[in-house]
């Protein structure tokens, strides 16, 4: 059974850090572009970061430039979203897919089923 399960969200306060889990099963993660997205309420779904399977690089939305890294553990099958410097802004819900928000890559539509992220004081 294919599947993408995301852990690690919870409540920070400003400034706070959180690192998110992607873990899959039922297929190798490393084949594929790996991706965060986030949706906040009332907003519509947006990339936040990704790994591109064509060329290993990661690719960050201007927003959490410098504030957020991606990474994934091949040996694991697992993707992490390591979050610093936390903001209220960031609060909503993160998703990992096989996705990626710039052309290119090996892709398919899976995707976990979300982890709340709230920061707030």
């Amino acid at each position: 059974q294919v599947q993408l399960v995301e852990s690690g969200g919870g409540l920070v306060q400003p400034g706070g850090s959180l690192r998110l889990s992607c873990a899959a099963s039922g297929f190798t993660l490393g084949y594929y572009n790996i991706g965060w997205f986030r949706q906040a309420p009332g907003k519509g779904r947006e990339g936040v970061s990704c790994i591109s399977s064509s060329d290993g690089r990661a690719y960050y939305v201007d927003s959490v430039q410098g504030r957020f890294t991606i990474t994934r553990d091949n040996a694991k099958n697992t993707a992490y979203l390591q979050m610093n410097n936390l903001k209220p802004d960031d609060t909503a819900v993160y998703y990992c897919a096989t996705r990626c928000f710039v052309p290119g890559g090996y892709e398919s539509d899976y995707w976990g089923q979300g982890t709340q992220v709230t920061v707030s004081s």
